[in-house]
């Protein structure tokens, strides 16, 4: 069953219906609409591979509608097909100069109309193909570091590149996960199908069984029109599943039946859906952890961990700070047009021996933040903005025995830095704390901070 949209713009209804027939014959899902205007609405609402389009319409015309789906985002613009009763060379050559692909003039033949949709449909295939392995260059480029982990990250990844097995990926949050996906879905036999990222944690729970599965008209309160689900739209390519941990349970159930059916009813509709889609699924938390407190399904868990990949944290592979600092700093250099910064083996030592919380997503911005607001092209350890209290917790780490160890060498190493601020003036520093100075004394003596520190 072919799963390409196809939308027919024509004001003629007879016209509609006949090329909706015939392409319906052919396997295709159609929709039709019968001005520019309605067009570039149901353009807005679904992704559609190839769009037949009428130049002479009332109102706006095919041409400006044309131009409007050039402005599209590559990867929803659909290949348009002009069509016109009494089309000349002139008409032609400028439809095709603003990006049609075709031009065909009435009367239309079965024949012409199928061949021309087909090749239209390989056409977009072969354009999203090229550009999804252009942004796998780029994401290529972002894995980078030689330490064991990554290697070992890399060959894991050559091992299973001709699979077709789910994977789940875990790692704390700014580790890379969606990287990883993507480098997965790159290295797979559906690179030159769709990748399709959902990101559990950031739908609201009554939205995301209509995010991942869809709809039909009238299924809720404010469901005016068909939406196409990410399932769906993944069909034939992957679905990255991210922070898959923070699914509600009812649609754990839902997604555990598709992943075992291969099919799914969007909501409000009577019939299945067919899909072949790779879930990728990723996740900050421990799951085996979140079925024992009933938050996560065992059956769900174990579709989904057929093979498991595990991104480990910035702080557990120190080797690659140095250059995916170098990577960040040329990357922003260029974006804002700033000449290129480099750090001092000190600057490199203070990154070091930061814990990155954070990780890379920390460092990257870190970097981010030195191109946009540092003057200085050698940038030295002062310049880096880690607050040194906050260094000095993390260098400490391994000392500690509990987290409540943690918390009062953080809250020491924090007023000591107020402290210093204000040059030992404790009145100054409890106002800057927002503590009254009394409060300060007391805390002070209970952290074995003397007046003199």
């Amino acid at each position: 069953m072919k799963h390409e949209r196809i939308l027919v713009v024509d004001d003629e209804p007879g016209i509609r219906q006949s090329l909706r027939g015939v392409l319906e014959d052919e396997g295709y899902t159609v929709a039709v609409a019968g001005s520019a205007e309605d067009g570039l609405l149901e353009l807005g609402r679904n992704s559609y591979e190839v769009v037949l389009m009428d130049i002479w319409l009332p109102g706006m015309d095919g041409l400006q509608a044309l131009t409007a789906i050039q402005e599209i985002a590559l990867e929803d613009r659909p290949m348009v097909v002009m069509i016109s009763g009494h089309g000349n060379i002139e008409t032609a050559v400028k439809a095709t100069k603003q990006g049609a692909f075709d031009f065909l003039e009435k009367p239309l033949t079965i024949q012409k109309i199928t061949v021309t949709v087909k090749n239209a449909v390989q056409q977009r295939k072969l354009e999203m193909e090229l550009q999804r392995l252009k942004e796998a260059t780029g994401q290529y480029q972002e894995i980078i570091g030689d330490s064991v982990p990554m290697k070992a990250l890399r060959q894991q990844l050559q091992l299973m590149a001709g699979t077709n097995g789910r994977v789940l990926i875990y790692g704390e949050s700014g580790t890379g996960k969606e990287l990883v996906a993507r480098a997965i879905h790159t290295s797979s036999q559906r690179a030159a199908e769709p990748f399709i990222e959902v990101n559990c944690a950031t739908i609201p729970e009554d939205m995301i069984e209509s995010e991942l599965f869809g709809h039909r008209k009238g299924a809720f309160p404010g469901a005016l029109e068909d939406k196409i689900g990410k399932f769906e739209k993944a069909h034939g390519g992957t679905l990255f599943l991210d922070e898959v941990g923070d699914m509600s349970l009812k649609t754990q159930a839902k997604v555990l039946r598709a992943l075992d059916e291969q099919r799914f009813e969007p909501l409000g509709a009577a019939e299945f859906v067919q899909v072949d889609a790779r879930v990728v699924a990723a996740t900050n938390k421990n799951l085996e952890q979140e079925i024992e407190r009933g938050n996560f399904r065992e059956d769900l868990f174990y579709r989904l961990n057929v093979i498991p990949f595990n991104v480990p944290p910035l702080r557990e592979r120190i080797q690659d700070i140095r250059p995916m600092a170098d990577r960040f700093l040329n990357q922003f250099s260029k974006a804002y047009g700033r000449k290129p910064k480099e750090l001092t083996p000190e600057a490199y030592s203070v990154l070091e021996e930061y814990h990155w919380p954070g990780n890379v997503r920390e460092l990257k911005n870190l970097m981010e933040r030195i191109v946009i607001m540092s003057t200085q092209q050698r940038v030295d350890a002062k310049h880096i903005p880690i607050h040194p209290a906050k260094r000095a917790v993390f260098e400490r780490m391994d000392t500690f025995g509990s987290l409540h160890e943690v918390k009062e060498a953080a809250e020491r190493d924090f007023i000591l830095k107020k402290l210093e601020d204000t040059k030992g003036n404790v009145s100054r520093a409890a106002e800057l704390l927002g503590l009254e100075r009394s409060n300060l004394y007391r805390k002070m003596r209970a952290l074995g901070i003397a007046g003199k520190e």
